[in-house]
């Protein structure tokens, strides 16, 4: 054997168990592992560079999660049948993982680093989502990066009322609310997830039990990294420091950066003077003197400690924030719906500095979106779009498309409005809404919630109840113990700040968060008061939002295309189709409509979709005359089919014929057929029986006057 491979078992009751091994696969990476649970088999594998590229102030790290389609015995779709760049879900496990592992490198380390994660077998039943950011930080444990870890992830869940970690993807569908919590030994550093209107302490309750799953996982791991012989890690030296020049920055600026902070300025205008003092400070400091790069990389980032420092202190000392608000207040709103004529439902919302322009577009069942993954294949009815331009922040920057921040904070809106969405018959409709951010300096992702609910209800969905969206943040001093949470934090405060925790929800309750934490030692309690005080900001908002439109239409737009849903017996799911599809396609392209059909509990469920109603009523009346059974007594406009000695055969239904006998036809006697019909007429005949074998039995002198009997 040319390996040793050494692993550790986690017991996580229920006869569960997950194997970390290492020293088998991937052995020229600093640090790589497999977690195995059932059949499901990831391999994470971590890379750190040496040393530091120069004028490097930040940690330059990627976290990649990739679907091997080998793994679900699938091969990919597509011309090149290949794996190719990150599915949506793919890239939102990478965040997942990135937001949990980040916090926890040492703040002066800056080699390029690149954890990947491959799912590389999978379980049907089991996520593998829960155990990315276990094998991720097992991975960085079992190698010699510097890490202030070990981290895990897991998923908890409420089904049936109890609290279950890493539940069946089966199970989930029973759910009352579904997190992904990462944390460490100690401390909660990311929360993400979607719930059914719950209460604050539910959701503290949740996050509690779902960290003693996590501090079992690290114990795991540290126990491994011991079996390996990775305790020590790697000495570094990336950034330079000098403690003078940085006391003289402190000494020059502080207090004019200090008053800037104080100043409630616009942001623009605020980051011109900050970006003012810093130029006056090098230019009485260092004149005509050259710089030299390390001189430079150290004055920018000792000036921006002063920044840091002063808004952080005139928050805690004096309560006030970088617009002049005090911790609780929300920036003024206003919204208003039905702004673009053209679509079927729009919003705008405005909260302070950050504007959302929403749209709402109802489709067909052919507008759904195709989900084609290894792990997750199926169909999406709900699509929600969140795009970042450049001048929302008045910056100049090529349009690539949607990055990993625009997918991510698009998926939390996404979950918080699904929560309330109708269900079943009461939505018929593909449903997209597009969130345009125009401008952004705090929490666009909780405008496009607010935004997005508005335009639900502007297009006349019947949402089950309105949601709003707050971002809170925290500022803390672990020297003295004291803390500011702040409600609708500015992108200067969530950069500065020690958390970041958006909460949306309805008046009931909380229907999704996402929080990351970058400090130890978050006590419980701290986080209750966040929440409640989330839920207070929530609730105005709400009120606000309510004054523009308080419920969903009682219509949809005029122009807005209508859908009815109807359903038909399994049986005659072929005879609308027809072979190769020529009966609906010829339905479709003689009424306009567009239809869809197919078979669910044995039933075929027909939606007819178009743009007004004589073409959806048309496509209707022909579905229905297919699908129809012959019923005995009803009468029929029929078409002569064929002409016997004995009778005629009429069409009553399309594929239903049945035969009026020469007796049936008159109360007078005929003694042949010669004369009385021609092929094509059309005959007003009745069912009087279906036999044993199916025959239908037709007349046609029943529904004619009897004449009356000639006296002899």
């Amino acid at each position: 054997m040319s390996y040793n491979e050494i692993k550790t078992t986690i017991d996580m009751g229920g006869d569960r168990q997950i194997e970390i091994s290492t020293g088998k696969l991937a052995k020229q990476a600093d640090g790589s592992v497999v977690v195995k649970q059932g059949k499901t088999m990831l391999l994470a594998t971590v890379v750190s560079a040496q040393e530091a590229k120069p004028g490097t102030d930040f940690l330059p790290l990627s976290v990649d999660y990739q679907e091997k389609y080998a793994a679900t015995g699938r091969i990919p779709g597509g011309f090149l049948r290949r794996e190719a760049r990150l599915s949506d879900y793919e890239i939102l496990i990478s965040r997942l993982v990135d937001r949990a592992l980040r916090p926890l490198f040492p703040e002066d380390y800056h080699a390029d680093t690149q954890v990947m994660i491959s799912l590389i077998s999978a379980d049907k039943d089991i996520m593998p989502d829960a155990l990315a950011g276990l094998a991720a930080s097992a991975a960085i444990a079992v190698s010699d990066i510097p890490f202030n870890g070990p981290i895990s992830e897991v998923r908890v869940a409420k089904i049936d009322g109890q609290l279950v970690i890493n539940p069946l993807l089966s199970e989930l569908d029973r759910a009352t609310l579904e997190f992904i919590v990462a944390g460490s030994a100690n401390d909660i550093v990311m929360v993400e997830g979607e719930a059914k209107e719950i209460s604050e302490a539910e959701m503290v309750e949740a996050i509690e039990f779902a960290h003693k799953a996590i501090q079992k996982q690290v114990q795991a791991q540290v126990k491994l990294a011991e079996k390996v012989g990775k305790t020590v890690k790697r000495e570094y030296n990336h950034e330079p420091s000098n403690p003078e020049l940085r006391e003289q920055i402190f000494a020059a600026t502080y207090d004019n950066v200090y008053a800037v902070a104080k100043s409630a300025s616009a942001k623009h205008e605020r980051s011109e003077q900050f970006k003012q003092i810093g130029e006056a400070f090098i230019e009485t400091a260092f004149g005509e003197e050259e710089i030299d790069e390390e001189t430079a990389f150290l004055i920018k980032k000792y000036y921006h400690d002063v920044q840091y420092e002063a808004v952080r202190n005139l928050i805690l000392d004096e309560g006030i924030r970088l617009d002049g608000r005090d911790v609780r207040t929300v920036r003024p709103i206003w919204s208003e719906v039905d702004y673009l004529p053209a679509a079927h439902g729009s919003a705008i919302f405005t909260r302070g500095e950050t504007q959302s322009l929403t749209s709402v577009t109802l489709g067909a069942k052919d507008d759904e979106q195709l989900i084609d993954g290894a792990f997750i294949h199926g169909y999406n009815k709900f699509i929600l779009h969140y795009n970042f331009p450049a001048f929302s922040t008045g910056e100049v920057r090529p349009n690539r498309g949607p990055g990993r921040r625009e997918v991510g904070h698009g998926n939390l809106a996404m979950r918080s409005l699904k929560q309330v969405l109708p269900t079943g018959d009461e939505n018929p409709y593909t449903i997209r809404v597009v969130s345009d951010i125009l401008e952004s300096n705090g929490s666009s992702s909780m405008a496009t919630v607010c935004a997005g609910t508005l335009a639900l209800m502007d297009a006349g969905v019947k949402i089950k109840a309105p949601v709003s969206g707050i971002a809170m943040g925290l500022i803390t001093d672990e020297k003295t113990g004291k803390y500011a949470i702040l409600s609708d934090i500015l992108g200067d405060e969530d950069h500065l700040g020690d958390m970041d925790f958006k909460v949306t929800g309805t008046a009931r309750g909380i229907v999704g968060c996402q929080m990351d934490l970058k400090i130890h030692g978050l006590k419980w309690e701290v986080l209750i008061q966040a929440l409640e005080q989330a839920k207070e900001a929530r609730l105005h908002i709400l009120n606000e939002m309510e004054k523009t439109l308080a419920a969903p239409r009682a219509d949809y737009k005029p122009h807005a295309p209508r859908i009815v849903s109807f359903t038909i017996d399994k049986e005659f799911i072929g005879a609308v189709i027809g072979p190769g599809g020529k009966i609906i396609q010829e339905m479709q392209r003689e009424t306009g409509a567009t239809i869809a059909i197919e078979e669910i509990d044995n039933k075929g469920v027909v939606q007819v979709f178009a743009e007004n109603k004589a073409s959806i009523d048309d496509a209707v009346r022909r579905i229905k005359a297919i699908a129809a059974k012959p019923e005995v007594g009803e009468i029929y406009e029929g078409k002569v089919k064929s002409i016997m000695p004995f009778g005629a055969f009429i069409e009553i239904l399309p594929g239903k014929d049945g035969l009026l006998h020469i007796s049936e036809i008159d109360w007078k006697r005929f003694e042949t057929m010669d004369g009385i019909f021609n092929v094509g007429d059309m005959v007003t005949v009745k069912l009087l029986d279906i036999d044993k074998q199916g025959k239908l039995k037709l007349s046609r002198k029943v529904l004619l006057p009897k004449p009356e009997k000639k006296e002899a």
